[in-house]
């Protein structure tokens, strides 16, 4: 079932959190630069995180090695930050998540490395519009596929391609709860959008086509046509009818 917050400290505990993934979030962002080693962010969130008394999400859900995804260029989510060097040019999605006083935040987002071709910053631009759309069009009183379809309406409309196979969720005391939330689909399917519900959006947005690929790793989830991929996320609740957006700094 999916969570609602109903209290004020539920409430609370649930911003709190999403300001702490956040401002983590955008420490890892303000270090990428050519040069920069991908397991070098995750060692910066083991630090952080401790400091600031929360739990990573991610490390060791379903044996998953690291506190952090780190997604480049083709890669679309799960990527397992390793020794592999950025360079300039390169696409970086990031996608974090911890866990404050027993609730879970969850966001992602894809940055520019250095000079970046046209194509790769219009899909990243694309991207990040098509998460703000699925974010306004979460209202009490509507269907989830409402946003589903808002977003691959924008996305599609641009010349881009929205993944299939791996959707939003719901969040909050697990880290993947009902109901799965897709980038894609019918505006009058799926459940409809009550006071206090939680979910995480995440379109996910291919140059090329949508289908995908599992690396050799069994995480790492690439296009399977090589094209470039971008990725962003946000936790939101429904708030006096409209959507609250809990991952900001």
């Amino acid at each position: 079932m999916p969570i609602v917050l109903k209290s004020r400290d539920e409430i609370a505990i649930m911003r709190e959190a999403g300001r702490i993934n956040a401002e983590v979030l955008q420490m890892l962002v303000d270090c990428l630069r050519p040069g920069l080693v991908e397991k070098e962010l995750d060692e910066i969130v083991r630090k952080e995180f401790k400091k600031r008394s929360v739990i990573p999400a991610f490390l060791g859900y379903q044996g998953y090695p690291a506190t952090v995804c780190v997604s480049i260029n083709e890669e679309i989510v799960h990527g397992i930050p390793g020794d592999r060097e950025m360079v300039d040019g390169d696409i970086v999605s990031i996608d974090l998540g911890c866990v404050h006083k027993g609730f879970v935040a969850d966001s992602a987002v894809t940055v520019a490395v250095g000079n970046v071709s046209p194509e790769g910053r219009r899909l990243i631009e694309v991207t990040r519009e098509s998460l703000n759309r699925g974010i306004e069009a979460a209202r009490a009183g509507v269907r989830l596929g409402y946003i589903g379809a808002a977003i691959q309406a924008y996305a599609e409309g641009e010349g881009f391609s929205v993944v299939r196979e791996y959707v939003g969720h719901g969040v909050g005391r697990q880290m993947h709860e009902d109901p799965q939330v897709p980038n894609y689909g019918n505006p009058d399917s799926g459940p409809v959008l009550k006071e206090g519900m939680v979910i995480a959006i995440e379109p996910m947005v291919n140059v090329g086509d949508w289908h995908t690929k599992r690396d050799s790793d069994n995480w790492t989830v690439q296009t399977l046509d090589g094209s470039l991929s971008a990725h962003f996320e946000h936790t939101i609740a429904i708030r006096d009818g409209e959507a609250e957006v809990l991952t900001l700094p």
